[in-house]
């Protein structure tokens, strides 16, 4: 694994900074004066907590479109690592904890991922863990189950890299499946309970797929259940 260094960190902390002056600020400007009453204290709490994580939204999407993540391989000390390290310092603190948090409601993660670069077709949700959400695109009417994951990045050693995971429409994710970086899921397959889906595997529209590792276990035929 590889060292955040003290100018990723810096980095990070002047956007935190600038978020929590922006996002503060902005609160107290519109209701700062205003007569709330007994509950001042939580209405203004609540509205500055919003407002944080909706700069944190912007600024994050704007770093990335800025100085772009792009998918492959990282070498070390590029400015890709670099780019990186400040990213997943957003993911981590800012993030992550209310996505494993599992206390948002299932449509509000939905925005919640889109928000973050997730590609989700219409009445697509997850109840999993999406990682590195720009690196992965779920097709329209799929479901990712309670607790399964999605995890499109390589972190062996030192080794460290993307490779998008690709999910068509009407697919299945089971509970608790891992799916691995460099998947691609054809259009109305389903992926069994508990099954992990290695690197680089390509499953098949209508196919069914499971175990550890997961392999084809039998084909879909038209009109049968899921």
């Amino acid at each position: 694994m590889r060292q955040i260094t003290s100018s990723q960190i810096l980095t990070f902390l002047l956007l935190l900074a600038l978020i929590l002056v922006l996002g503060i600020g902005t609160i107290w400007l519109l209701f700062g004066a205003l007569p709330l009453g007994d509950f001042r204290g939580v209405v203004l709490t609540g509205a500055a907590l919003l407002s944080v994580y909706l700069y944190a939204f912007a600024v994050y999407r704007l770093f990335l479109h800025i100085m772009p993540l792009r998918d492959g391989e990282i070498d070390e000390g590029s400015e890709q690592e670099f780019i990186y390290h400040v990213y997943i310092l957003f993911y981590l603190i800012l993030f992550y904890p209310i996505i494993r948090s599992g206390l948002m409601p299932t449509p509000l993660m939905r925005m919640f991922y889109l928000a973050l670069g997730t590609r989700l077709g219409s009445n697509t949700y997850c109840q999993g863990i999406i990682h590195d959400p720009p690196f992965v695109q779920v097709g329209a009417n799929s479901v990712i189950g309670q607790s399964a994951l999605l995890i499109p990045h390589v972190i062996e050693g030192k080794r460290l890299a993307h490779y998008p995971i690709r999910i068509g429409d009407g697919v299945t994710i089971g509970a608790h499946a891992v799916v691995l970086p460099n998947v691609t899921i054809g259009d109305n397959a389903i992926v069994a309970t508990g099954a992990v889906v290695t690197k680089g595997t390509r499953i098949g529209a209508n196919e069914i797929w499971g175990g550890i590792p997961a392999k084809l276990l039998k084909r879909r035929t038209t009109g049968e259940a899921a």
